[in-house]
């Protein structure tokens, strides 16, 4: 996966959407993370920048 330096985050009760688009705007991740799984999600995903 490529870097992003932007993640949007739904929450939710228990699955959450993260999107994520690198500077130049293009979507480098988009998926569903489980509540139980969002830290370590975090943790592995290379990220530039956080707004």
């Amino acid at each position: 996966m490529d870097q992003a330096a932007t993640i949007g985050l739904d929450i939710a009760k228990s699955v959450f959407q993260v999107h994520g688009v690198d500077q130049s705007g293009v979507v480098v991740v988009r998926r569903q993370v489980r509540r139980v799984q969002l830290l370590a999600f975090f943790a592995k995903t290379p990220i530039t920048q956080l707004h």
